[in-house]
């Protein structure tokens, strides 16, 4: 039987330090430090930085505008209706923002803009699968684990950046 410990890590970011947990192979976890979506780690987690050297150094070049997506080993633990959505989130390119009915059109699944917001809301890598970039259809900042302003703070610099190179 494969060793199920689950280990995590911290990332201090310039939005407070960010929960990392995974198996050791996979990232199974972002968690901010506040909002309707904060994270601490569970019972039974040890704890382990090194572990997360690379998603830290990702994080690291993110915030400070030098990446605009990521490449780290994910683990996508929910439905396969979530799951989809999740993976469709991998696909907004970074400086844009796209709706949650264009979403649910993209999947296959035009009358499903509710369910798309559950999954989307219920992403538990934010910021490395791109949940803020999802907004509603009148293009208000809605639904954000982080609290909306964590979202215009993500989304903000990452606009101006792709503005800057022609994105």
């Amino acid at each position: 039987m494969p060793d199920s410990t689950m280990f995590y890590g911290y990332f201090d970011s310039s939005v407070g330090a960010l929960l990392l947990a995974g198996d050791g192979r996979r990232l199974h976890l972002l968690g901010f430090p506040r909002g309707s979506r904060a994270k601490t780690p569970a019972p039974g987690w040890r704890r382990d930085d090194a572990r997360f050297a690379e998603a830290c150094q990702q994080l690291s070049e993110y915030f400070l505008g030098a990446r605009s997506s990521f490449e780290l080993p994910l683990h996508f633990a929910g439905t396969d209706f979530q799951n989809t959505v999740w993976h469709a989130l991998c696909d907004i390119p970074f400086g844009t923002t796209t709706t949650y009915g264009t979403l649910a059109e993209r999947i296959g699944r035009p009358s499903a803009s509710r369910a798309v917001g559950a999954a989307n809301g219920a992403n538990p890598l934010p910021i490395i699968v791109p949940c803020h970039r999802v907004i509603s259809a009148d293009a208000s900042l809605t639904g954000f684990g982080g609290g909306i302003e964590m979202k215009r703070f993500l989304l903000d610099p990452e606009r101006a950046a792709a503005a800057r190179s022609g994105r």
